[in-house]
């Protein structure tokens, strides 16, 4: 995409060729989705609607942020309370592409639901191109199955609409500066939520240590960042491991769980570096985290690998 305006005119006409009637738009709060669904309410003004599902798997604020953003944004949009239906669907399930299949179908049957309300088939969805290339397909290997696009079940009577399919983040967030969305910068957060920064099983009371750990990384990097301490990573986050470790709690021994604090650098997410963090930073991260999830959480650790060979998220 050389030319962010060019672009627009040619989404939004494509769009109103590809909805006749009503759309709904998954939105999810992170820079796709939102493009998507600015390019939408451009494209079709009231014939459209946003849904944005509270799945229980959402970082701490997440929800009272993204309703203040679409508000400010003039979307019209809606927010549906489903938590229990995304804990049972992940109950007992610890493989990372079966939790991301399963979400992809709870996420679907819902939509399904709310696309019938509202009187529609389209389902517009802001998938870009490294969805499609890591879900594999044809002559290539599944790296992993991105919700929105392997985790849709064949049985869905809904027509996808993917108006950013062929973008890059890289272009996706020059088409949000061009379309005025504020932050376009921000870091990306996976659309499964939580559920693939909780390794193993995905209980919510794992899913509230993460969000713990979560909230503490990103705090102390903005911190760092403002204070000129260290350049702003791509992505920096805290997972949550499945294995159980020994601590020690004043004179007591605590057996806990432990975290894996993971910062990068990256330009199109299809390949990143682990960044070089000042050591201050990382203690005051750990020092953080098994105070805040006392008896919890008892050891901190700080992945140094490059993509590839891993992934940026753990799952």
């Amino acid at each position: 995409m050389n030319d962010p305006a060019a672009f627009v005119a040619e989404a939004t006409a494509k769009l109103r060729a590809d909805v006749p009637g009503t759309a709904i738009v998954a939105v999810s709060g992170g820079i796709d989705s939102t493009a998507a669904a600015v390019l939408v309410e451009r494209a079709l003004g009231d014939r459209a609607r946003a849904i944005f599902v509270d799945t229980g798997l959402l970082r701490a604020g997440e929800v009272e942020r993204v309703r203040a953003f679409f508000r400010d944004s003039g979307l019209r949009f809606e927010v549906v309370a489903a938590a229990d239906r995304f804990f049972a669907a992940l109950d007992g399930v610890t493989d990372p592409e079966e939790k991301r299949r399963r979400i992809g179908t709870a996420f679907v049957r819902l939509f399904e639901a709310e696309a019938e309300r509202f009187g529609t088939d389209r389902l517009v969805q802001g998938t870009i191109a490294p969805d499609w290339i890591e879900s594999g397909g044809s002559l290539r290997d599944t790296i992993k199955t991105h919700h929105n696009v392997g985790g849709i079940p064949k049985d869905s009577r809904l027509v996808l609409v993917e108006p950013l399919r062929d973008l890059y983040k890289d272009e996706v967030r020059a088409l949000a500066r061009h379309l005025g969305i504020p932050s376009p910068d921000r870091q990306p957060f996976p659309g499964p939520g939580l559920a693939v920064r909780v390794n193993g099983a995905v209980t919510p009371e794992r899913v509230r240590r993460a969000r713990v750990a979560n909230a503490i990384v990103e705090a102390e990097v903005e911190r760092a960042v403002a204070d000129r301490t260290i350049p702003r990573p791509w992505q920096y986050f805290a997972v949550l491991l499945p294995a159980r470790t020994v601590g020690v709690t004043g004179d007591n021994r605590v057996y806990g769980e432990a975290v894996s604090v993971r910062l990068v650098e990256s330009v199109d997410a299809m390949t990143a570096t682990a960044m070089d963090v000042p050591r201050p930073l990382l203690k005051a991260i750990a020092e953080r985290i098994t105070r805040e999830l006392s008896g919890e959480v008892v050891r901190v650790l700080y992945d140094v690998t490059d993509k590839p060979p891993a992934t940026i998220e753990w799952e």
